[in-house]
């Protein structure tokens, strides 16, 4: 959220976080938590290359 500078934890979920997940363009490091206070997120191979190639 910080790297968006976005402050609204339900708007960052729902417009960005969740669809991302969704695509496969990045994936939980927990996703057996996914409400861990220690979750945390990856790029899938899929994200590296749509960030390779913008």
């Amino acid at each position: 959220m910080q790297a968006v500078s976005l402050r609204h934890r339900a708007t960052f979920l729902e417009n960005y976080l969740n669809p991302a997940l969704d695509a496969g363009l990045i994936e939980m490091t927990q996703p057996d938590a996914p409400r861990s206070p220690t979750q945390k997120y990856r790029l899938t191979a899929l994200g590296r290359q749509l960030l390779t190639a913008l």
